[in-house]
Formats: structure tokens, C-alpha cells, sequence
């Protein structure tokens, strides 16, 4: 079974409860010094390269016929803004400048844009934001542990959405569905939300961003 650790165990069992309804870092209790800093700042300059990227790729599938995938894609690029605020939040509450380096992406056929979103979302999910979530949990930055967390969870969501918009592009081509993104932790659905509150975060799904 995968390790999950103690401060993230705290942060969700307190979301759930209703305890907290605003970034953690309002409240994080006093962090250690080391590498969260370091990756905090790959972070931002990851979701802010990510977001860039998906804006481009909305462009190339809307120029395919692929309306839906660009609603997804420019979904996507909503939700990392979101992520990349969220780290910079941190970042400058420890005492430091958020920095990014964006590059011009490389962009493809509507199909292979995606086979290299769902590579990226993987990654961060399952490799990236853990090993993050694991260094900060370490440091006793609780602000750390739900921004990584946050993200990580949102990019879980994303991968799902990605693979199914490859497996049914066809059918994907002229669908008129709109997204939308939780503007706290980057939370994505397709159409309207099901529920009340965020499942990430307890955001009312009220306030969730409409992507079309």
C-alpha cells in the first residue's frame, strides 16, 4: 500500500472536516530549511512552461476540428495557473522570488499533443509531486505538502481526461461540453459539476471556472 504522509493525512482529514477553506500556508506551522525551496521553484517553472504549452495545443486542436480536446487543453492550462499561483504562495512566504524560464513548445498533431500531455501529467503524479509531497512532508512544510498535494491530485485528473479525449477523438471532434476548473486547487471536470464542494479542496463548486 503507498505511504501517505503525515502532514497530507492532516490537511485532507481537515478539508474534510471543513476546518480549512484557504491555502495552507495561512496557517503552516514553521518549516526546516532544505530542498522544498528547490523544488517549489521546479514546480512553478514546471506549471507555468505546462500552461503555456496547453494554450498552444488548444490552438493546433481548434485549427484540427477538435473544439472539445482544445476546451480541455485550455482547461488544463487554467488548472496549472492555478498550481503555479498556489507555489508561488509558498515560495514568497519563505522568503523567496517565484522564477520561471518559459520556452516556446513544440507543437504537433492534436494526437501526439496529447499522447505528450497524458507523459507529463503521469510523470508529475506519480514521480515528480510525490517525491516533492515526501522532501516537504520531511521539512515540516505543511504549506508545501497541500500545494504539491493539490497538484499532484489535479494532474491525476488530468492524465484520466487526456487519455480519454485520445481514445475518443472522433467523437470529441464537435462535442459542445464546457470544463470546469476549481480556482483553489486546479480541480478539473468535464461538464458541470456533480457535486456541492470541491473534492480536493471544499471550494463550493459554484465558483469553479467555466472553460469553454
Amino acid at each position: 500500500m503507498k505511504k501517505i504522509s503525515r502532514i497530507r493525512v492532516m490537511v485532507y482529514m481537515m478539508v474534510f472536516l471543513g476546518i480549512i477553506f484557504v491555502p495552507a500556508w495561512s496557517w503552516a506551522e514553521e518549516a526546516k530549511p532544505g530542498k522544498t525551496i528547490d523544488n517549489l521553484q521546479t514546480a512553478y517553472n514546471g506549471e507555468s512552461n505546462a500552461s503555456a504549452k496547453y494554450q498552444a495545443y488548444a490552438v493546433q486542436a481548434d485549427t484540427e476540428g477538435y473544439h472539445k480536446i482544445a476546451r480541455l487543453f485550455r482547461a488544463a492550462a487554467s488548472a496549472e495557473q492555478v498550481h503555479l499561483k498556489n507555489h508561488a504562495e509558498v515560495i514568497k512566504s519563505m522568503g523567496a522570488t517565484p522564477m520561471a524560464d518559459i520556452k516556446l513548445p513544440m507543437v504537433k498533431s492534436t494526437k501526439e499533443n496529447l499522447e505528450d500531455a497524458i507523459k507529463g501529467e503521469t510523470y508529475e503524479r506519480s514521480k515528480m509531486y510525490p517525491d516533492f509531497i515526501a522532501q516537504a512532508d520531511d521539512e515540516n512544510n505543511a504549506a508545501a505538502v497541500q500545494s504539491f498535494s493539490f497538484a499532484q491530485d489535479a494532474e491525476a485528473e488530468h492524465a484520466m481526461l487526456y487519455k480519454k479525449a485520445l481514445e475518443n477523438m472522433d467523437k470529441w471532434k464537435k462535442a459542445d461540453v464546457n470544463f470546469f476548473v476549481c480556482p483553489t486547487c486546479g480541480y478539473t471536470v468535464e461538464d458541470r459539476p456533480g457535486f456541492a464542494n470541491c473534492p480536493l479542496c471544499g471550494m463550493p463548486a459554484a465558483d469553479y471556472l467555466i472553460i469553454s
